[in-house]
């Protein structure tokens, strides 16, 4: 009994670590408001996808979490200030390049009076009797987030975020019967979110020759080429233009027509119902000189930069084929290269996974919050817990044999070793047998044939783990009592 209340007094401590890790940095010019958000953070970590009430246990501290949010001193910036701190710390202790992924993601809310928290876009419904379609504005958020990662997958943590809502929601379509779009400057559109973040993110990291910008076919932006090559950082996004090249009087795609494939590129990948796929790419790329658009060609210069196409051969019936068209500043010689950077293209998923544990793990939808500044800093807070999540998986799988004293405290790896069948327990007590173990608690199976566990069973076993964690506390305060 005296070893296992050891344990709980060391492993507070320890859950601590990685709170103060994520709020070190940050200021919100109260201590008591910085108190609250590293206990507020703790509580969501170790429930995360919980209710607010069911993560702060009780009316007290619910309270305090509603005040805290609605505080006119607390700002998703100065919230996240102490995590994009600790990324950068994690960049500058890893060698090699960043791959520093940005994309935009909505969060959907109902609410009966919308415009406290604002639109995001406009959603067609069912059919009207004069044929036409009903339409209605979405209440909600947007998110445009920069996610750091290793070339291996391990994610170091947000580098840029921002939220914001529209107070009237105007389609792509309305606005061009007003205004040619290429003609209005880059600063008055949201597309600036996409430059924002690629600063952002690069004077984070303290070194833009490392970090790679990786983005969709939204980020087809001539002007970050132009940034990127201003900061002397990287970039490599999916091409939607077909731009002007060479001198002026063709284009990017006329120009790769005739370019021959270099070789192939076999990939494998999963669909959106998570059915497994394979494809064989046939791989051209070729360097060439890429002009602005014709109303912007006096205030930007040309860039040369390398074309990569990869196009499936053979795509099977009733799945559209693979055709991905890549446009980069980094040097593309060699069909190698081009494979190269294919395959960090590929990573770009990742943020799509931290989106989907923001939403679904974290259930961001469901909070009841009633104004955007308050949604937007709770998302805030849950950015940390998804990145937390995400992190973990990922570094069982990369770091098999680190130590599980990274991740869980003393008090959890006993409960964990008591919670495992004898069955299991054969072999290292490593960080991967204690994530598995999580997971299990979460609904993974662990046979022979499974993939390694991903973010669903760890948020479900990791609150599970609270509870379990929760209850050990409480025999140990009976024990005591009875005893004494």
């Amino acid at each position: 009994m005296i070893r296992h209340v050891a344990l709980n007094n060391r492993g507070a401590q320890m859950v601590q670590s990685w709170v103060e890790a994520e709020t070190a940095e940050c200021d919100l010019g109260d201590a008591r408001l910085n108190r609250r958000l590293g206990a507020m953070l703790e509580a969501l970590g170790e429930r995360p996808g919980k209710s607010l009430p069911t993560a702060f246990q009780d009316w007290s501290n619910t309270k305090a979490a509603y005040r805290f949010f609605s505080n006119g001193n607390v700002s998703e910036d100065k919230i996240l200030a102490g995590h994009f701190a600790a990324s950068a710390l994690r960049i500058s202790a890893t060698d090699g390049p960043i791959l520093i992924l940005q994309d935009t993601t909505e969060f959907s809310f109902k609410r009966a009076d919308p415009q406290k928290v604002g639109f995001t876009h406009v959603s067609t419904g069912r059919k009207i009797k004069d044929g036409r379609y009903q339409k209605h504005a979405v209440s909600g958020l947007l998110m445009h987030a920069s996610l750091a990662i290793t070339p291996e997958g391990l994610p170091l943590g947000l580098t840029a975020a921002k939220f914001w809502s529209r107070s009237k929601f105007k389609g792509t379509r309305a606005l061009k019967r007003k205004i040619n779009p290429t003609r209005v400057p880059i600063e008055q559109k949201e597309s600036m979110r996409w430059l924002d973040n690629l600063r952002l993110s690069t004077e984070l990291a303290s070194a833009p020759e490392r970090c790679v910008h990786i983005g969709d076919r939204e980020s087809d932006i001539y002007e970050l080429y132009c940034l990127a090559g201003e900061l002397g950082t990287g970039f490599l996004v999916r091409s939607c233009v077909d731009r002007l090249a060479e001198n002026g009087d063709t284009t990017i795609g006329k120009v790769m027509a005739q370019v021959q494939s270099s070789g192939t590129h076999e990939i494998q990948f999963r669909d959106a119902q998570g059915k497994a796929h394979r494809a064989v790419l046939s791989i051209r790329h070729a360097s060439m000189t890429v002009r602005p658009p014709i109303g912007k060609q006096k205030k930007y210069a040309h860039q040369d930069l390398q074309i990569i196409h990869a196009e499936e051969l053979d795509p099977p019936e009733g799945r559209a084929p693979v055709f991905w068209k890549l446009i980069t500043n980094l040097p593309v010689a060699t069909h190698a290269e081009a494979v190269h950077k294919l395959e960090w293209y590929a990573l770009r998923w990742k943020i799509e996974t931290f989106f989907r544990t923001l939403k679904t793990g974290c259930r961001i939808e469901e909070l009841r919050l009633a104004t955007a500044d308050r949604l937007a800093n709770c998302i805030a807070l849950c950015c940390v817990v998804a990145w937390r999540v995400s992190w973990m998986t990922m570094l069982s799988r990369e770091a098999i044999k680190a130590s599980p004293g990274t991740v869980f405290t003393e008090t959890e790896q006993y409960l964990l070793d008591r919670a495992t069948s004898e069955r299991i327990q054969k072999g290292p007590r490593d960080l991967n047998f204690y994530v598995r173990a999580v997971a299990r608690l979460g609904g993974y199976l662990d046979r022979a044939s499974d993939a390694p566990p991903g973010t669903t069973v760890l948020w479900r076993g990791l609150s599970r783990l609270a509870d379990l964690v929760e209850g050990a506390r409480i025999a140990e305060i009976t024990k005591s009592e009875t005893c004494g």
